[in-house]
């Protein structure tokens, strides 16, 4: 096989530029002679860098002023977003849990996150006295702002000239925040980084997606595929990628290959989720040639990517409202539309705990699959398995908190046949993510919240439980490795995160995904496993390396115990 060239990597990012959109004054073509003289690469390059580069960064660097200038409904929801802060409350106990769950659903509020420790809240100003006044006292004084100027952070995530670091600064108070300061930031490498300098919006993204296809599809090594549409009638493209199984390398026999299924974009305003599902395709593409366990993965599974699984959504934070969550399809509350696709599944969809409300945040909807998306994902996946495919993984990529989550996320009292297997990995995958760029993922069951080891108290976590994508995946296609996966930060940006740490994300998510791949060849991910850079300290390197496998020898050793 030919190896990518850097020259075959700066074709890819200087036609996206000149694809996604029109081209400047002055600039009405390609160099005619360009295509003439496709057979010398110089002359090809030399003929592309005469397309105005430095317009072509601009525009993924173009002010904030000048995007709002051609989005002007996204003025309304920065001055609503003027009067609300993020709040996050310290939980510790059932009571704490119960009284927020009970003041979520009374004032409809807007839940950022929760863990076994905490719970973020998005709320206006003017309704914090409110709240307070109908939580006990011991939750009054256990909470603090968590994000003090909201539009503020906001306008900084869209496409700016100044980092985003120089125009928001997050409020900090060494309360089990990331400081991030002490997170490296990624080295400007010219036309190699400009998809993943900024984020993109839904229509760059899929241009990105058809250049991969057309640039690679005559190796056999990727090929741009639809799961569907949208309610709104969009695409959900998704891009195949592995090395085809006949000896010429010209296409795919009828023979399908174990998959491996990763999706990003659930939740609308999650923009690190689809960059990264983007990032590790594009790190998988361009390593077959320079990687042999890459190449050995892509031999033996084909792993489908599907960035922007809620594609109306997605296109509605960059033109409407950056905060927007669910779907966009209508609900029957007119004034209320959406779906929240990760309650939308059908596997323990219990209507008695899904939230009836559509105006709702977690709404799911009133029975499962009314979210056209999820169903159509459904559809996919199980005509996939009628013609010969296997999921043998599935990562669903979210944001925030920094963690692991495996099945069962609809109650703690089910636990998978597999568990402890479930927990060896997560913890692995937890540890690969670590050792890229020294920053730490928790592991823990997706049933998670304060009550989370409490299987009498299951009525009263932060969310309604069933009907996730990790749970339906894992039962009803045998994918014995179902994950969700929450990527940076820990709240100091929340699902703000500045797009200087997209790299470092995609980093951390790309040496993970090299260990699943090795794993789930059966060699237990040693293969896959290389010494970092980033940490200079070598000797806290290694206790934190030694620390994991011992916690996985424990595991091992109680299933051996167990005869499992």
């Amino acid at each position: 096989m030919r190896s990518l060239s850097l020259l075959h990597q700066s074709c890819i990012f200087v036609f996206l530029l000149i694809l996604a959109a029109p081209l400047p004054s002055g600039a009405t073509s390609l160099p005619r002679a360009a295509s003439s003289q496709s057979h010398s690469s110089r002359s090809l390059f030399k003929r592309l860098l005469d397309v105005p580069f430095s317009w072509a960064s601009r525009r993924s660097r173009t002010s904030l002023n000048g995007w709002l200038d051609t989005h002007p409904k996204l003025l309304e929801s920065f001055q609503r977003y003027d009067d609300q802060v993020v709040i996050r409350f310290n939980v510790s106990t059932n009571a704490h849990e119960a009284a927020l769950r009970k003041a979520i659903d009374q004032m409809l509020l807007d839940v950022w996150d929760f863990t076994d420790n905490y719970t973020d809240i998005r709320i206006e100003t003017r309704r914090i006295r409110p709240l307070m006044g109908i939580l006990p006292h011991t939750l009054q004084d256990n909470h603090y702002i968590l994000i003090p100027d909201l539009a503020r952070a906001v306008a900084a995530t869209y496409p700016s000239r100044a980092p985003a670091r120089e125009i928001v600064q997050p409020h900090s108070n060494n309360r089990g925040i990331t400081p991030t300061n002490d997170i490296p930031l990624p080295e400007r490498q010219g036309v190699n980084d400009i998809f993943f300098n900024d984020y993109q919006p839904l229509s760059v993204i899929h241009t990105w997606m058809k250049l991969l296809d057309s640039m690679f599809r005559g190796r056999g090594l990727v090929r741009m595929i639809s799961i569907g549409q949208s309610a709104e009638g969009r695409d959900i493209p998704a891009l195949r990628v592995g090395v085809p199984t006949d000896s010429a390398g010209t296409g795919r026999p009828g023979e399908r290959k174990n998959t491996i299924l990763i999706t990003g974009g659930i939740h609308a305003r999650e923009w690190i989720s689809p960059t990264t599902v983007n990032y590790v395709a594009w790190s998988f593409i361009r390593s077959i040639d320079e990687d042999p366990m890459i190449a050995k993965i892509l031999r033996n599974f084909d792993i489908v990517f599907i960035p922007v699984l809620n594609p109306d959504g997605y296109e509605y934070t960059w033109e409407v409202d950056r905060l927007w969550r669910k779907s966009r399809q209508r609900t029957k509350m007119a004034y209320c539309p959406g779906f929240d696709l990760d309650h939308a599944f059908s596997y323990q969809w219990d209507a008695t705990q899904h939230q009836t409300e559509p105006c709702s945040e977690s709404y799911g909807g009133d029975q499962p699959f009314q979210a056209v998306e999820a169903a159509e994902l459904a559809e996919w996946a199980r005509n996939e398995t009628e013609h010969g495919v296997k999921f043998v993984g599935y990562l669903d990529l979210h944001s925030y908190s920094q963690q692991v989550l495996y099945p069962y996320a609809y109650s703690c009292a089910a636990r998978p046949p597999n568990m402890e297997n479930l927990q060896e990995v997560a913890m692995n995958l937890a540890k690969h993510m670590r050792l890229s760029n020294g920053e730490i993922y928790t592991t823990t069951s997706a049933c998670e919240g304060a009550v989370a080891n409490d299987v009498s108290a299951d009525n009263i976590r932060v969310e309604a439980s069933g009907g996730s994508a990790i749970d339906y995946i894992f039962h009803e296609f045998g994918a014995r490795y179902s994950y969700q996966i929450k990527l940076r930060d820990t709240g100091s940006y929340g699902f703000l995160l500045p797009s200087e740490y997209i790299i470092p994300t995609g980093e951390e998510l790309y040496q993970a995904m090299k260990y699943f791949g090795d794993y789930l060849l059966g060699n237990n991910g040693h293969e896959s496993f290389s010494i970092p850079t980033v940490i200079e300290d070598q000797s806290e390197q290694i206790d934190i390396a030694a620390d994991e496998e011992a916690d996985v020898t424990e595991l091992r050793r109680r299933r051996r115990k167990r005869g499992v």
